[in-house]
């Protein structure tokens, strides 16, 4: 059971992330590193998840995004990614917080393609409970150039920025900056927590290896349930437009 102190506890509260450090062991990153390598090149048909958050020209992937992979790979909801990411989610915002989807986001080599700012709850229906964390776990070393995170400490205390979509169905962006936000490089294994409203963006692969990362969602079981009710799970059809 992994174990946060109080501090790490109130960090998250107050500032919105959270880093921890070497979530996963050497062989457990390898183990994602080659799932994952099948999920790219379409080893494991994820088409009907499948699509490009740059929303570029159709033709060739920058940002390839794969929704609920659990669901063709039921197994991973039993690997230490889903079993960890869970136990500090309830840790971070309590027992009754379950997994809400995952998903892989992978920046492509030498495509130098940001992923624009937003708040990930700008994505979501509104609900009463608003308590939701997403944990990103860096399957590459992800450091500036090749697109670690950037996060707005305390953006999540204010409200919901206005937020439009970027170009061919691509992701929402809103006003961000740079100049108040912090950067998290990390190590493969490792991770950051966020909040839903928390402000966040990365940068542009410029480097000629992918930036590979699994993201796990959690919000309260009863938000989840109310989002199933209103026939939101997450999913959509897609296209594969490029392979690893």
């Amino acid at each position: 059971m992994p174990v946060l102190s109080q501090e790490q506890k109130s960090f998250f509260e107050k500032e919105g992330y959270l880093v921890i450090e070497n979530m996963l062991d050497k062989t457990e990153v390898d183990y994602y590193s080659n799932l994952y390598r099948s999920f790219l090149n379409n080893s494991i048909n994820a088409s009907r998840y499948r699509s490009d958050l740059s929303g570029g020209d159709g033709k060739t992937e920058k940002i390839t995004q794969i929704m609920v992979p659990s669901k063709l790979v039921p197994e991973l909801l039993q690997k230490p990614i889903h079993k960890k990411s869970l136990e500090i989610a309830k840790i971070l915002m309590g027992d009754d917080i379950e997994l809400d989807f995952d998903m892989l986001i992978n920046k492509a080599p030498n495509t130098n393609t940001i992923t624009p700012w937003h708040q990930d709850a700008a994505y979501w229906i509104a609900m009463p409970d608003k308590r939701a964390a997403s944990c990103w776990v860096a399957i590459d070393h992800a450091y500036k150039e090749n697109g670690c995170m950037w996060y707005t400490p305390k953006s999540h205390l204010s409200s919901i920025l206005p937020h439009v979509q970027t170009g061919n169905k691509g992701a929402l962006k809103c006003e961000g900056s740079e100049e108040n936000s912090v950067f998290i490089e990390l190590q493969p294994g490792s991770c950051v927590f966020h909040q839903g409203g928390t402000l966040h963006y990365s940068r542009g692969n410029s480097t000629g290896e992918h930036r590979r990362a699994l993201i796990t969602n959690f919000r309260p079981a009863a938000m989840i349930a109310l989002e199933r009710e209103q026939g939101v799970d997450h999913t959509g059809d897609r296209a594969v437009k490029t392979k690893m």
